[in-house]
């Protein structure tokens, strides 16, 4: 198996300004607000609960949240997924052109971005993407060498890289589809309507149990004499009821073997809505020992449930890298290794439309799924929030899409590079500023700093994403007047390379972007 290039004693060192295609750094740095805007919520709740719309919200908080929903959920760890592959596309051309070997190089440079990773998710935040990169560039690597086989080298093509991606990236839509179609055969409207009646009895009768346990909620304290010192110490022992309830209703559960079909429709929605309820109670205390540990002033707890977590988290860590990851990486590879980001005067018409039908699209999908999956009938109609599901989440691709084909068109303006170039420097540091996010965010709402868990609302926070970001890009600015990279990426860099890099600039650098 040909799996590397030749070897030579070439030296292959990090890029200079000037090689760089500037415009990747500018959409850096504008994924790197994106990335903010989404992950400020989920150091202010429960990342356990990721995702979860907050439907508590009213005026501004819910338009906050309704627009980062749209424009922002979904399109921006995708967006960076596909600068990432774009700069592995770079980097594998540049080691052609030193007539350097590149495998064991990019493994290294993969292995310290998973320690980066995991040290994150442990000793920061536990909602780390870095770590899940790291594996999907192993399996970009293991793809490229495969496709140095002598009897695959004929598949070795940018083309390969963009089908292959693309046919990932669907796979999911085509199951669903197909599931849809079976779904709609095989169930006519009157067994659809059934249905939907015993989905709104059970949600009903759900309602029933969470207002009798919010009306009569456990005692969480042995005596009256004992004291709750603070909120935490509340949350920890609510906590512990609900996991006793819990543990409780599964021994019970495994010990008696319910037969459905046998009940009436009365007895089946109370069964059904029962099981509904111990869900959420098992899902209550996931966030409630996650609120514990993150409002106590111990950053050692802290520390020990991110590192409890991220042992679990590891376990979905192939999946969202082979079908979400590597996909996307596939696709960044093809932009560059086919000659579009690097000479895009030269496809001007491939990123029109991108553009315009990227964010056309892409947001008349993205605000189609929200409108839907929010809707309060999605609560009893499964068919109704699956579909605005799988809506919203094809829109994030196209949105992303959208997204790149703008920032191509405009790198050629010079009104555009004149106003935004302060997007480049955020963007050239983008893994320093990325765990930066985590140290500053932490120090605010975690309970062994700023002890603000819980307490800023949506539409606040986004006044911390303007004064974080502004305070990253006055210290980008600067840091780069003096260094050739970002801390973390000189540290990255040195680790790849296995030889410490020259940080400080020697001399005046080509730092402009311009086209």
């Amino acid at each position: 198996m040909e799996n590397e290039f030749p070897g030579t004693n070439k030296e292959l060192t990090p890029l200079t300004n000037s090689n760089r295609i500037q415009v990747m750094d500018l959409l850096r740095g504008f994924a790197l607000i994106g990335i903010i805007m989404m992950n400020i919520e989920w150091f202010n709740r429960p990342v356990s609960a990721l995702l979860s719309f907050d439907y508590s919200l009213t005026g501004f908080d819910w338009a906050s949240s309704w627009l980062v929903k749209v424009f922002v959920e979904g399109k921006f760890y995708k967006l960076f997924s596909i600068l990432f592959g774009m700069g592995f596309a770079i980097m594998l051309v540049r080691a052609q052109e030193a007539d350097r070997k590149f495998g064991a190089w990019f493994t290294r440079r993969m292995l310290a971005l998973f320690v980066f990773g995991m040290a994150h998710l442990i000793f920061l935040w536990g909602g780390d993407i870095i770590h899940d990169y790291a594996v999907g560039g192993l399996l970009l690597l293991g793809f490229v060498l495969l496709l140095r086989i002598k009897k695959l080298a004929r598949f070795n093509t940018p083309a390969t890289f963009a089908k292959v991606g693309f046919s990932l990236l669907l796979m999911p839509l085509f199951v669903s589809m197909f599931a849809a179609l079976y779904f709609g055969v095989t169930r006519d409207n009157t067994v659809i309507t059934n249905d939907w009646q015993q989905e709104v009895s059970i949600n009903q009768q759900l309602d029933v149990l969470l207002q009798q346990e919010k009306d009569n909620p456990k005692e969480i304290w042995a005596s009256k004499d004992t004291e709750i010192e603070d909120e935490s110490t509340l949350i920890a022992a609510s906590a512990a009821v609900i996991d006793s309830d819990v543990e409780a209703l599964e021994e019970k559960e495994e010990a008696v073997e319910v037969d459905e079909d046998s009940m009436t429709d009365e007895e089946l929605i109370i069964y059904k809505a029962q099981q509904r309820f111990e869900r959420k109670q098992s899902r209550a205390q996931d966030e409630a020992k996650e609120t514990a540990a993150f409002t106590q002033t111990s950053y050692i707890e802290a520390t020990k449930y991110r590192a409890k977590s991220a042992v679990e988290a590891l376990g979905n860590t192939p999946t969202f890298a082979f079908f979400v990851c590597l996909p996307l990486f596939m696709v960044g590879y093809w932009l560059v290794a086919s000659g579009r980001m690097k000479n895009p005067q030269q496809h001007q018409s491939f990123f029109s439309v991108m553009c315009w039908g990227g964010l056309s699209i892409g947001l008349l999908l993205s605000i189609a799924g929200t409108f839907i999956s929010l809707h309060p009938v999605t609560k009893s109609a499964i068919e109704v929030r699956a579909g605005g599901q799988t809506i919203f989440y094809y829109g994030q691709f196209v949105l992303c899409a959208g997204y790149i084909g703008l920032f191509v068109k405009l790198a050629s303006k010079a009104w555009f590079i004149k106003g935004f170039s302060w997007l480049a420097p955020l963007g050239k540091m983008a893994l320093t500023n990325y765990i930066g996010h985590s140290i500053i965010l932490t120090t605010i709402f975690y309970g062994y700093a700023g002890g603000m868990f819980g307490q800023i609302a949506r539409g606040q926070q986004m006044l911390i994403v303007v004064a974080v970001i502004f305070a990253q890009v006055v210290f980008c600015t600067l840091w780069l007047k003096f260094f050739r990279f970002g801390p973390l990426e000189w540290l990255w860099r040195s680790i790849t390379y296995l030889k410490w890099q020259p940080l400080r600039l020697e001399k005046k650098l080509d730092t402009s972007i311009a086209s």
